[in-house]
């Protein structure tokens, strides 16, 4: 089993080889086995005509938490299926996808997510996700079944 470091270093170069991510500044900033954590500061550019995030970014830190999830168990996934529901305007300083492996078949792996937004030291859901992700490479992931349901 690949330790949580590695799993970490193998991540976080993940995210520094996507040019959006990059530019969104995503931050991995926690990773176990079937769960990754994915944190944004907030900047003028990520806002939408009334300032709030825009949808655009809400989606992408869900779907990237949810594939990062899901790389912890197998390498080389890609979405097939994804769905987010928003709850509330994303407002904030800096907001944090928390992202989790539901389920992993032999074909498909299930994730979600949860959205925070974080001001002023108060912590608010905004928006919440489910993915479906394929493995594209050999059929090299964990097929037990997986539920994390721990806080962190």
């Amino acid at each position: 089993m690949t330790s949580e470091p590695d799993l970490l270093r193998k991540l976080s170069g993940i995210n520094q080889s996507a040019a959006f991510n990059r530019w969104a500044g995503f931050e991995i900033c926690h990773v176990v086995v079937g769960g990754a954590d994915v944190r944004m500061d907030r900047r003028p550019e990520h806002g939408q005509y009334s300032d709030f995030l825009h949808v655009g970014l809400v989606a992408a830190l869900i779907d990237t938490c949810c594939g990062f999830a899901a790389a912890t168990l197998c390498d080389h996934v890609l979405a097939t299926h994804f769905s987010i529901d928003c709850l509330s305007p994303a407002l904030g300083q800096s907001f944090l996808a928390k992202g989790r492996v539901v389920k992993s078949g032999r074909k498909q792996i299930f994730t979600n997510a949860e959205l925070h937004a974080f001001d002023d030291g108060k912590s608010k859901l905004v928006a919440a996700g489910t993915a479906l992700l394929v493995s594209l490479g050999e059929p090299s992931c964990n097929t037990r079944p997986t539920v994390r349901t721990e806080a962190h």
